[in-house]
């Protein structure tokens, strides 16, 4: 008789199939619409997302996955751990969260926001919670509550997901010089009372989600966890799924399983040790296994066959423990369904799965049905598309060479200084301007057909012109184009390579309201022809400051796409790098002195456990970088961007990318990583983020000026750029210009202080 196992999805997109989430939010910031009716947007969202999922006969449907802005920040509200700057604004909850979120600024109180970091190896940010030395843990269960009985009302019975205690804790940020240890008990206890309110409730599962269970532990992490769930597990009157993601969780495997949980949710796609450790420890048989069979990450269709013999080991090493298909992580990381996509063809389409798609694909593999893996198999077995053998014999004949630039970077930074000759503490941009209702208009024209290309060239021109000229009058040194032509980093210089392929629909959640388009790597890289040189080239002709050329690095490029599945991605990297240094050598013939090629996302996949990061990334992702520059003149300076990882692990091998300038996020986390830059003699001339864009509110001069003097004491003076911490593409043009002229003046103010 055939075994038809049950299915679990983890988490669920929340930002709505066309970002509606994103728009009511964004009213409400505005004071377009009130609190009752963003709720009701809301609403109609999770009502969506339920019915999809029920429809689609998934067994296991989460509630609580939903959140206006994060769920790190629903935890913390969760726990009661807001900060006491937070609270004393006096707001309303929902404008406390988004204070936290976004910071707060009116002509009485200006707050910050909480720092933002990437949420393990996805593109995805999380808001990192500040527990204070006086915080008090208390449970309010109310988010929760509220929309498990919302799913009930609407005749869907519910899971009830929560980020775990052992994960808040670790991803917390503490001052008063306390650590999370000295949290354990209270967050223990509010974790059992909230197991206890889900059991009055009627919920039969809470899904507790550790992911960080799959970094490397140490002695005092697991003293940590056994700890929490010392004190949360016993006496609970609900079923608790423990649910991991994002790799294995081979330091703790063993143990884990003798834990009071009813359920164990392990991943089988990234965590390449786990049909190991169950192969060698066995699983215990009192405990459901919910398998992480189906990439809640990539956009491919699943390969039948290869999951079915997955399953099947699976099955054999657990033994007879129960079986649960599940994705491998929450399907937030990808985009909602392929049937928004009106301009790519089904043959197509037909390789691909978001988040509708995969629950079909679990309940496809939950029964083996024939006629679906037939059909599976003919898709795998048809052949996408050719190959580019002159690009891979290029690729296999690069040398040592191709990757060093001469002369070495002291040489070059001397070179440098007397070529450029600009004033000590030197202030740019990180490249965008913001992107007015007009600019997204032409844009939208033109790719329609409205808008002519001399039209659409000319418009961009004149905004050139006016950026340039707004740019000269704040009195920045370095300046930037706009990037009026560019709806996205990544998709834009996807759109001028070819082995590319673009949706019109498949957005994801970056972050809060921002939300992205990852173009699909669909066959080998080449470019097309030049991509940025006319923009920059009209851009230097308009002023006698240098303008820096802006280019999207191979590594960023890659990782903010979805990627092939076909070759590694240090294949792809290399094909990317080849096709961005052509436009770094043009982009310096033309004329270019100042090249910025962004690597915001050079930390995005490196792998979660240390031992991994050289061998399985490092080794191919700083060669791609150095690649694509490594042919430029010793006058040409090479600048980079990184936004929103945790660089201080990985500071040399930043400095070993051997660009002469970095800009890097650091606003929000408090300069931390100066103390880094210093103990590791980092060479790189610096720009850490004076402010940060994310938040609406303007800082003052003297707010900058406090964070240049704390940089001046950890980086040399003369190596130091003063730039707020990434683009200002999403900021509204007031107070762009009011906290750039803030930024210069405190610039100024540093160059008479010395």
């Amino acid at each position: 008789m055939k075994t038809i196992r049950k299915c679990s999805v983890i988490g669920y997109p929340r930002v709505g199939a066309q970002r509606e989430l994103k728009f009511a939010s964004e009213k409400y910031f505005k004071g377009d619409i009130d609190s009752g009716a963003l709720e009701a947007a809301a609403k109609t969202l999770r009502a969506s997302n339920w019915k999809t999922q029920q429809d689609a006969g998934i067994d296991f449907i989460a509630s609580n996955d939903f959140s206006f802005y994060d769920g790190m920040l629903d935890t913390a509200f969760m726990l009661g751990v807001i900060p006491a700057r937070y609270k004393n604004l006096c707001l309303s909850k929902l404008d406390t969260f988004f204070a936290m979120a976004r910071g707060y600024q009116d002509g009485k109180d200006d707050v910050t926001a909480l720092p933002m970091k990437k949420w393990f190896n996805t593109n995805y940010h999380y808001i990192v919670p500040e527990i204070e030395a006086g915080t008090e843990f208390r449970l309010d269960a109310s988010k929760i509550k509220d929309e498990y009985n919302e799913a009930r009302a609407a005749g869907v019975q519910t899971k009830i997901n929560v980020i775990g205690p052992y994960t808040f804790l670790k991803l917390a940020h503490y001052t008063g010089g306390k650590a999370a240890a000295d949290y354990a008990a209270a967050a223990a206890a509010s974790y059992k009372q909230l197991l206890a309110e889900c059991a009055g409730l009627g919920a039969e599962w809470v899904q507790i989600e550790e992911p960080c269970l799959v970094l490397d532990l140490s002695d005092a992490d697991k003293e940590l966890f056994r700890t929490l769930y010392g004190q949360i597990l016993p006496d609970k009157q609900v079923k608790v799924l423990l649910q991991t993601y994002f790799g294995d969780v081979r330091d703790f495997y063993t143990e884990l399983c003798t834990f009071a949980f009813d359920a164990l949710g392990l991943d089988f796609v990234e965590g390449k040790e786990t049909i190991r450790l169950i192969r060698e420890h066995g699983f215990p048989k009192d405990k459901l296994l919910f398998a992480g069979v189906v990439n809640g990450k990539n956009i491919w269709r699943n390969n039948y066959e290869k999951t079915a013999a997955l399953i099947a080991a699976i099955e054999e090493a657990a033994g007879g423990a129960e079986i649960v298909l599940s994705t491998s992580c929450s399907l937030l990381h990808v985009p909602y369904t392929t049937r928004n996509e009106a301009k790519l063809s089904a043959e197509v389409l037909a390789h691909f799965a978001f988040a509708e798609e995969k629950l079909c694909e679990l309940k496809e593999l939950a029964s083996l049905d024939e006629k679906a893996c037939a059909a599976n198999k003919a898709l795998f077995a048809a052949e996408r598309t050719g190959k580019n053998q002159a690009l891979a014999d290029k690729i296999s004949s690069l040398s040592a060479k191709d990757f060093t630039r001469l002369p070495a970077f002291a040489e070059r930074e001397a070179i440098q200084k007397k070529a450029l000759n600009l004033p000590p503490f030197p202030t740019t941009t990180i490249g965008s301007f913001p992107q007015t209702k007009e600019v997204r208009a032409n844009r939208a024209g033109f790719k329609k057909g409205l808008v002519t290309k001399e039209q659409y060239t000319d418009f961009n021109r004149q905004m050139i012109a006016r950026c340039i000229k707004q740019q000269e009058e704040i009195g920045l040194d370095v300046l930037v184009h706009g990037e009026f032509e560019r709806n996205d980093m990544v998709e834009y210089f996807g759109e001028n390579l070819d082995g590319y392929l673009f949706t019109q629909n498949a957005w994801v959640q970056s972050y809060g309201t921002r939300c992205v388009k990852p173009p699909i790597i669909w066959g080998d890289i080449t470019r097309k022809k030049p991509i940025t040189v006319d923009w920059s080239v009209y851009a230097q002709s308009c002023t006698k400051h240098f303008v820096k050329g802006m280019l999207t690095g191979p590594v960023t490029i890659l990782n903010w796409s979805f990627p092939r599945e076909d070759i590694s991605l240090k294949e792809c990297a290399f094909q990317i790098a080849l096709a961005i240094r052509d436009e770094v050598l043009d982009l310096e013939k033309n004329g270019i002195q100042i090249i910025q090629i962004d690597e915001a996302a050079l930390k995005e996949k490196l792998p979660l456990r240390r031992e991994d990061w050289h061998s399985e990334y490092l080794d191919w992702a700083i060669p791609a970088f150095n690649l694509v520059h490594s042919g430029c003149k010793a006058q040409t300076q090479i600048h980079t961007h990184m936004c929103y990882s945790e660089f201080i692990p990985i500071i040399t091998d930043i400095d070993n990318m051997d660009a002469d300038v970095i800009t890097f996020e650091a606003s929000r986390s408090n300069l931390e990583i100066l103390q880094a830059l210093k103990e590791k003699h980092f060479r790189t001339e610096v720009g850490p983020g004076v402010y940060d864009i994310h938040s609406p509110r303007v800082p003052g001069t003297e707010e900058i000026l406090a964070a240049v003097r704390k940089m001046k004491q950890y980086v040399n003076p003369a190596k130091l750029w003063i730039n707020p911490d990434c683009g200002l593409k999403t900021r509204g043009e007031t107070e762009t210009t009011a906290s750039l002229k803030n930024m210069v003046a405190a610039a100024k103010q540093a160059r008479s202080e010395g």
